[in-house]
């Protein structure tokens, strides 16, 4: 019977998360999530870390919207490990639900990308987390932190309107 139940908005099958609609004019780029039980704990609410990887897969993909494969800045040797993380939750997430995970750079000091993040409800825009991540360029043969962003990077982050 629950093949049947048509009560949640429709999304695709292939996968958890996907692309709404692209970035705005804002520089948000949108996704939508469906919870399933194993997103939750065993009261039916999302697990506290699920929120991150909701928001890692979203920042992955907004860059891959605009052509962007963050597979190929690892090949090329770079990591941008999370380096400061803050987040605020505003209400639990519960299973069945469908939200919107938004994601934009809010800016770019040297080797240190700062990502703005909202999760909202998919049909009532009701705010549950938001959430800053700070990233900062490694160096993954060195182990160490760059003096400064690759030219491909840099040459992204200009698509984004950010000055590196």
């Amino acid at each position: 019977m629950l093949e049947n139940d048509r009560t949640q908005p429709e999304l695709a099958p292939t996968g958890a998360i996907q692309n709404r609609r692209g970035i705005d004019s804002e520089g948000w780029f949108e996704y939508l999530v469906r919870v399933y039980p194993h997103h939750t704990d065993y009261s039916g609410v999302v697990w506290h870390g699920t929120y991150l990887a909701w928001m890692e897969e979203a920042r992955v993909e907004s860059l891959r919207s605009l052509g962007i494969e963050y597979a190929d800045w690892v090949a090329q040797g770079l990591e941008l490990p999370v380096v400061e993380l803050s987040l605020r939750y505003h209400r639990s997430v519960k299973m069945g639900q469908s939200v919107a995970v938004r994601t934009r750079i809010a800016a770019s000091e040297g080797v240190r990308l700062l990502w703005d993040y909202e999760i909202r409800a998919a049909d009532t825009q009701e705010l549950y987390v938001t959430a800053q991540v700070t990233l900062v360029g490694v160096d993954r043969e060195k182990g160490k932190i760059m003096r400064q962003l690759p030219p491909t990077v840099q040459a992204a982050l200009a698509k984004l309107a950010i000055n590196p």
